[in-house]
């Protein structure tokens, strides 16, 4: 099924959009981190009574047990709810030149030069005796000053990704010198962290603070069709997945999501998809079922089970139509996108789905009016990507990628189509339903 969706749909229907859209929109904008998605996650798991483990307060897996597991497997589907950011090293507060600055380092793949001039939100908390101080100034704007065109000519030559130094990347936190005697600039935001949260610059190394774009999402174009917005990779899977859950009905086999940590830097440490969550989570549907949870049915119980991987795709770009291929290229407002195989020159580290199991979430789709398409993250030798959907596999799950086509993907603004969010959330459901 490959037409614009728009095309095909009753004034019913795009109501349903819209409204499912309206409810994102208000998701997106309140989780800027990672950790504020598994907050919300986990507050709609104990309002619909969903069992859950919760890890490390950043990843999240959510469950309805149903079945024998052990024979018929777990529908599972996965996404991610980190995203490209700026993140601020362990000692951040600097001065030069008469400014105070943060010093940091990046997180996931960014065009650096694409966070300069652009207002700064910070989130973060400190580990201090035992207990969290969160560190919310969304009403603070911070900012990585960009250079004038007046004095930029020696950069201007420069390769794109050389533009700005890693190291350069350093927003502006206070103007306004304190009363201290040396560093004064420095100082100043010391002592605002002091008096407002009780924080001294030692506590800041036991710390995880996150710079995100301080916008919210906005409608796109004369006819609204399209959602621009920080943080759509991975987060409008997230929120697919999360309400496919909540709202689906009939049930033939146990439903799991997990939504990992870590994606974006390779889905590492005790949070990402590389760890063992997966099989602790099947270690609670055995035990919420009375199964026994000996290794022979977990391995079973893995082997047995299907698995969408619900990560974004590139979108065919107006502006860059070269570096897709035509026939294979996703289109903002065609439907999910369902993803063979992502990696790097001839498929290197992908999970590449096998046929039959595409055949099934193809059948599934087409018998539940799920608008969908094809996929490939770029032209051969010139693209390449990676989801957390070979970490799947490794577990012996039948995985395939699946999720919403976006355009300027791991920019600051990323933008979906109204349609595809929905279509992906109608697939997601049939998908856990089957």
């Amino acid at each position: 099924m490959s037409k614009n969706v728009w095309e095909g749909l009753s004034e019913k229907e795009k109501q349903e959009v819209e409204k499912f859209v309206s409810d994102y929109r208000g998701f997106i904008d309140r989780c800027k981190t990672e950790r504020l998605v598994a907050k919300e996650a986990e507050e709609l798991a104990r309002k619909w009574d969903i069992p859950y483990i919760l890890f490390r307060k950043k990843t999240i897996a959510m469950f309805k047990p149903y079945g024998n597991p052990v024979k018929d497997g777990i529908n599972i589907i996965v996404a991610h709810s980190d995203a490209p950011r700026i993140d601020l090293k362990p000692r951040p507060v600097t001065e030069e030149n008469e400014f105070a600055l943060f010093k940091t380092r990046y997180y996931g793949g960014i065009k650096k030069y694409q966070w300069l001039s652009l207002p700064l939100s910070l989130y973060g908390f400190v580990y201090k005796d035992g207990n969290e101080i969160y560190v919310k100034e969304d009403d603070i704007t911070f900012v990585i000053p960009d250079l004038e065109p007046h004095l930029s000519r020696k950069y201007d030559d420069k390769k794109i990704n050389e533009y700005i130094e890693a190291e350069k990347l350093m927003p502006i936190v206070g103007s306004i010198p304190s009363k201290a005697k040396e560093e004064r600039l420095k100082k100043g935001v010391l002592e605002y962290l002091k008096k407002k949260y009780g924080i001294e610059e030692d506590d800041l190394v036991s710390s995880e603070f996150e710079l995100v774009p301080a916008i919210n999402s906005m409608e796109i174009g004369v006819d609204k069709g399209l959602i621009g917005a920080y943080g759509q990779d991975d987060r409008v899977c997230c929120y697919t997945g999360l309400r496919a859950l909540l709202g689906m009905g009939s049930q033939k086999r146990t439903s799991l999501l997990i939504l990992y940590d870590k994606e974006e830097i390779g889905s590492v440490g005790n949070t990402g998809a590389q760890s063992k969550i997966v099989e602790d989570a099947v270690i609670d549907i055995l035990d919420k079922l009375g199964i026994e949870t000996s290794y022979k049915n977990i391995r079973k119980t893995l082997s047995n089970s299907r698995c969408l991987s619900a990560d974004v795709n590139a979108g065919l770009n107006p502006l860059f139509p070269e570096t897709l291929d035509h026939k294979n290229a996703a289109r903002l407002g065609y439907g999910a996108v369902i993803t063979k195989y992502t990696g790097h020159y001839g498929k290197g580290g992908t999970n590449d789905a096998n046929p039959e199991f595409i055949s099934e979430v193809v059948k599934t789709f087409n018998e539940n009016n799920v608008h969908w398409q094809t996929g490939e993250l770029g032209k051969a030798d010139e693209g390449g990507g990676g989801t957390v959907a070979r970490f799947l596999a490794y577990f012996g799950i039948e995985t395939v990628d699946c999720g919403v086509p976006l355009l300027s993907m791991h920019s600051p603004f990323e933008i979906s189509s109204k349609v595809d969010i929905y279509e992906a959330y109608k697939g997601y459901r049939a998908f856990f339903e089957s």
